[in-house]
């Protein structure tokens, strides 16, 4: 971890590297891979999947989980493993549910005429699951259950090397169709269709740089839910903080990959050095070390002169994953305005967000926060306005919209308005 002061951030190779904005620019490879699967569809699925080793596939029938699969998938992880993906389900469905109940249908009269919106959830939707250095069932559990609590007609999860825990967590948490699929192919195959596939209307989930590239390349044609990189989590804290647990957090988020990034702010030098001395400590034990150290050491802490400057750093990261570990925080929590999920005191591990607490895990990176939260029950659903308006309120309205429409030049505007006027 690179120990610095705030003046070292006017340093512009310091702050290029602290304030990273990763560019998903274009990339010729995976626009290739789009194209092929929109011109040759499962054939071409089913070549590229043998290329890659991510599946012997010999027709599209093995692109779907069977029921006999599933049954060994549960077979294999066991009754404790069920036990304990419910007990993370049920209280992801209990946010989820919590925050749908924040939004209702609205209707309401205005001079004989009525107003108002209806929440309509989405049709069928996509759900992807990374499988590259670790199965990630808890990625499934995120992405299935907000939209199951939503109310989703279709609900599609699919993931690469599909690992027998993730099989399980996807047909707990409610997926309809289970798939082997992965990579920007899978992202194609579901955004524009197949002879064995459905198109869907959104996509959502993590996934690697060409998962990511792949998603910005297909939105439009889909909705997705945002650009994920690689993860983050950025420590706040005072002298009186426990150097030990934050150490073991921001571990956790390094050994994700080695781009991942960890961030201790703070105006303790000395809890920057236990910070750190415990951090290698526990790099000698952790079995995920090799990737871990690596992203560890390009890691910052960033010593401050006040709660000022740990303020307007925190804001200006825009951080995945925020901890609040100072002592006296209700007097500033509220000045803290960028993050993907906020973990507030020492007990509040970020893991427990990963995977059971009940918020969901699949937030915005690379600075994202500044303009989105993370993925909710909300991006499983759509508002839809309607309204009809009383032959009196039309006379009122066509006066002001007649006058707005000629200011803008727009006769057949302008002619529409008026002839409700007329009446």
């Amino acid at each position: 971890m690179k120990i610095i002061t705030y003046k070292d951030l006017e340093n512009k190779e310091i702050y290029d590297e602290f304030y990273r904005v990763i560019e998903y620019d274009n990339n010729s490879s995976v626009d290739e891979i789009i194209n092929n699967v929109k011109l040759k569809g499962d054939n071409y699925l089913i070549e590229i999947s043998k290329k890659f080793n991510d599946g012997d596939f010999n027709s599209p029938d093995d692109f779907v989980v069977s029921n006999d699969e599933i049954i060994n998938a549960y077979n294999i992880v066991g009754q404790e493993y069920v036990n304990k993906i419910t007990y993370a389900k049920n209280n992801i469905k209990e946010f989820a549910k919590k925050q749908l109940d924040c939004i209702k249908n609205l209707e309401f009269e205005k001079n004989n005429s009525i107003l108002g919106h209806k929440i309509i959830p989405l049709n069928r939707v996509l759900c992807y699951v990374p499988g590259g250095n670790y199965p990630l069932p808890s990625s499934a559990l995120m992405t299935v259950v907000p939209a199951k609590e939503a109310g989703v007609k279709e609900i599609y999860l699919t993931s690469p090397k599909i690992k027998p825990e993730t099989i399980v967590a996807a047909h707990i948490a409610g997926a309809d169709k289970i798939y082997k699929l992965g990579g920007a192919q899978a992202i194609s195959a579901f955004a524009y269709g197949t002879n064995s596939i459905n198109e869907v209307d959104k996509i959502t989930g993590p996934g690697n740089k060409y998962v990511t590239y792949a998603k910005k390349h297909v939105f439009g044609k889909v909705d997705i839910d945002f650009l994920a990189g690689p993860s983050e989590v950025l420590v706040a804290a005072d002298n009186n903080a426990d150097a030990k647990l934050i150490a073991a957090d921001m571990l956790a988020q390094a050994e994700h990959d080695k781009d991942a990034r960890s961030y201790l702010i703070t105006t303790s030098f000395e809890l920057a050095n236990k910070v750190q001395n415990y951090a290698d400590e526990f790099l000698e034990k952790l079995e995920t070390k090799e990737i871990a150290k690596i992203s560890f050491e390009k890691s910052y802490a960033v010593i401050c002169d006040n709660i000022d400057e740990m303020i307007e750093i925190t804001n200006k990261r825009a951080p995945e994953h925020l901890e609040i570990m100072i002592e006296e925080y209700k007097d500033i929590i509220d000045k803290f305005k960028n993050y993907g999920s906020l973990f507030i005191g020492s007990n509040c591990a970020e893991v427990f967000g990963d995977y059971v607490s009940g918020t969901n895990h699949v937030l915005p990176t690379n600075m994202a926060s500044k303009y989105t939260g993370g993925l909710s029950v909300f991006d499983y659903i759509k508002i839809l306005t309607y309204q009809k308006i009383d032959k009196t309120y039309a006379k009122e309205l066509s006066n002001y919209a007649s006058y707005i429409a000629d200011k803008e030049g727009l006769k057949a505007h302008k002619l529409a308005s008026d002839l409700r006027g007329d009446k």
